[in-house]
């Protein structure tokens, strides 16, 4: 494993932000900390990088001890949400700064910063200020002059929560190509399920400190361990008493045996989904989506009377019982 974190305690005064906490994060993975604010996932990676330290437990990169030695001695690459860009710098100067410190030749800085601002798709801007450009350019920036050491691990904290969504959405897909040519241990903090679940190769789920789940993205989707594993990776809604996604809701315009009846309250069109809100006679509310073409084809609409069954296939692992 590239990364071993081991019994690992963090306390800041009352507050447990890390409780007991054991993990191995494999090597050459993508891998994304997943949970809500204050669950603990900023601290564990702030001590794996050496910026916060544990109150108990070891943290082991790349087989060595690494509990107790400073950031600049674990050969890790650290990219902050804010960039952290040096602003009288131009850009190139930023991403050589790194191997200057380091006393590299001119010659071996020159070519590693052309190599990487190809990387990073920056070559144009080399000698711009960062206020000079976009959000995104300047987080790509922040990656570049990350990588500029040759960590052996890279640790992103939120590295896309400034931005807006569209430009979010593209660098989410950037760092994934990115990842698969540079092949470098890769460790980001998100609690932006979506990005998780697109980007990740394993995604630890973490909240009041503990972990909840490790797993693939399709293993914690299909098979969550617990209810709030279930309902943090997505939409859920309840029907006769378990939990359910929306989309795993079959609707009937007739009655079947174990169906749920119900009216429809209210429907709201989102693009190609349309979101159902269904009272059952029992009183229960249920969030049920469909998509545009099934809206057509069975005329639904608020008034109709309807009857609900999870679909048909669905894994029973992804219904957790109340």
């Amino acid at each position: 494993m590239s990364i071993n974190v081991s019994g690992v305690t963090k306390r800041f005064g009352d507050f447990v932000a890390l409780d007991d906490v054991s993990v191995d994060l494999p090597t050459g993975q993508l891998t994304a900390l997943l949970g809500p604010s204050g669950g603990g996932k900023s601290t564990l990676l702030r001590i794996i990088a050496g910026l916060e330290s544990a109150d108990s437990g070891t943290v082991t990169i790349e087989g060595t001890e690494a509990t107790h030695l400073p950031p600049q001695k674990r050969n890790v690459g650290f990219v902050f949400q804010h960039y952290a860009a040096f602003k009288h710098m131009s850009v190139a100067k930023n991403v050589a700064f790194g191997l200057e410190i380091r006393h590299r030749s001119k010659e071996e800085v020159k070519k590693r910063v052309g190599d990487l601002l190809d990387l990073v798709h920056l070559s144009q801007f080399a000698d711009r200020l960062p206020s000079q450009l976009s959000g995104g350019q300047r987080q790509r920036m922040a990656l570049a002059r990350a990588l500029a050491v040759e960590p052996s691990v890279l640790l992103l904290d939120e590295p896309f929560g400034a931005l807006d969504a569209k430009v979010r959405k593209e660098l989410r897909d950037w760092l994934r190509r990115l990842h698969d040519e540079v092949h470098v241990t890769s460790v980001f903090v998100t609690h932006d399920q979506e990005e998780a679940l697109e980007v990740a190769d394993e995604i630890v789920v973490i909240n009041d400190g503990r972990i909840e789940q490790i797993g693939a993205p399709d293993d914690l989707y299909d098979s969550p361990a617990s209810d709030f594993v279930m309902t943090f990776l997505g939409p859920t809604t309840r029907l006769g008493g378990v939990l359910v996604r929306p989309h795993d809701i079959d609707v009937l315009t007739h009655t079947v045996p174990g169906a749920v009846a119900g009216r429809i309250e209210r429907q709201l069109r989102v693009g190609f989904e349309v979101r159902l809100t269904v009272a059952t006679e029992d009183a229960q509310q249920v969030e049920v989506t469909v998509t545009r073409a099934t809206q057509r084809q069975l005329d639904l609409h608020e008034g109709v009377e309807v009857w609900l069954t999870p679909t048909t296939g669905v894994p029973r692992a992804e219904i957790a019982a109340v």
